[in-house]
């Protein structure tokens, strides 16, 4: 077996200790550091996103899988110019007003950085305005919107209404999801897209950017 395979059954299983072990030991080693992500630690979480779309993974082990991830490529980064580092697209993310819950939100944030989006997390309880001024800021090229509650997802119909006065709703796509949402709410509040999953939030956002 490959390094690179070895490196991507470490994120696979989830076993973050070995991960870093294997990143370190490829850097030592000289290994250019972009195939140290793509074919490593990237080509691991693929996997992962695969199985959890097929239901033979749970939200626990992916968490687990990404930590391990995340603890590889933070060894890679320092390595890297920022602009050699490969990126999918920025998207940013957060759970609407009045809404404290984030594992859902989190999950999605961690799929879509094992595919190479930039992720502004926003955190939770974010305001209309707040999404507006990140998008002034950031430029995403996608927004997500995430909700537990029926009584917020009504909020992300007023994130949109709030994108829209500003004047820059045309500039984003906009994603929404959350345990209550459905298609057909998000396409009665005009929304761009619906995710039930964080697994198909990563290939949906992979094709509004393409």
């Amino acid at each position: 077996m490959s390094d690179f395979n070895t490196l991507s059954e470490s994120v696979i299983s989830g076993n973050f200790r070995l991960a870093k072990d294997l990143t370190q030991k490829m850097i030592d080693g000289g290994t250019n550091p972009i195939q140290i992500i793509n074919e490593g630690l990237i080509a691991g979480m693929n996997v992962v996103a695969v199985r959890f779309k097929a239901g033979d993974m749970y939200v626990p082990e992916v968490m687990m899988s990404a930590k391990a991830m995340s603890v590889g490529i933070e060894l890679v980064k320092p390595l890297i110019a920022s602009a050699d580092i490969p990126t999918t697209g920025k998207i940013v993310i957060g759970t609407v007003s009045g809404d404290m819950h984030d594992i859902g939100k989190n999950l999605v944030i961690m799929m879509l950085e094992s595919v190479g989006f930039n992720v502004v997390d926003l955190g939770v309880d974010v305001k209309p305005e707040a999404f507006v001024e990140a998008v002034k800021e950031h430029q995403p090229q996608i927004i997500g919107l995430s909700a537990l509650l029926t009584t917020t997802m009504l909020n992300m119909k007023e994130t949109l209404v709030a994108l829209e006065a500003a004047g820059v709703r045309e500039k984003v796509k906009v994603i929404v999801g959350g345990a209550p949402v459905t298609q057909a709410f998000c396409d009665q509040i005009g929304a761009d897209g619906y995710a039930e999953d964080a697994a198909v939030a990563s290939d949906l956002c992979k094709k509004l950017v393409s």
